[in-house]
């Protein structure tokens, strides 16, 4: 008796080609070719704040006035987050070590005292702050850059090593662009 053969299910391998050997150059589809130059299109595109910068870098860049709006009654929570009221706020492009228990099984934390980036970013937070807000993460917390009398919060973490830069949290390569000599 002849066994049924099972219906061909949608493979994206079908898409983006299959790989026949250790060795065999992959053949790429006409539809991968085409996404494949969207996305160098649209990294060219997001680079390219980067390569042509539209503000001064340095200490011009770290100026208050670079922030929308001022903030107040904020505390520190951990060394990449605050909280204002009933508003909590992440620390545009930088991870700071989880404080003990915080690190939840499987996740890869920031390296470094926890204590110590806290208290480092408790220092940082004097005079009049500033906010200039750039969206919200999974958690419902602001994402921005937030400024004070020492200049930008994110880049004061990063100078002294209290906390590491994730480009991939930088919306529009702000924190880069604002103190590139700490993210490299």
């Amino acid at each position: 008796m002849r066994q049924r053969r099972k219906p061909k299910q949608f493979d994206l391998r079908d898409v983006f080609g299959r790989r026949r050997g250790r060795y065999t150059r992959r053949k790429r589809s006409p539809v991968a070719k085409v996404m494949a130059a969207a996305v160098g299109v649209g990294l060219a595109i997001g680079a390219a704040p980067a390569i042509l910068p539209s503000q001064p870098s340095g200490l011009a860049a770290t100026s208050s006035t670079a922030y929308r709006e001022t903030i107040s009654g904020c505390r520190v929570t951990d060394g990449d987050t605050i909280r204002c009221g009933d508003e909590r706020i992440r620390l545009l492009a930088i991870d700071a070590p989880e404080l003990p228990g915080h690190c939840r099984r499987g996740r890869v934390c920031a390296p470094g005292d926890p204590y110590a980036s806290t208290e480092s970013l408790r220092n940082a937070m004097t005079g009049a702050l500033t906010i200039d807000r750039a969206g919200q993460d999974h958690y419902g917390r602001t994402l921005a850059r937030v400024s004070g009398d020492k200049g930008d919060l994110s880049c004061w973490q990063l100078e002294r090593g209290h906390a590491i830069y994730k480009a991939d949290w930088d919306n529009g390569l702000l924190v880069a662009r604002t103190c590139p000599s700490s993210v490299l």
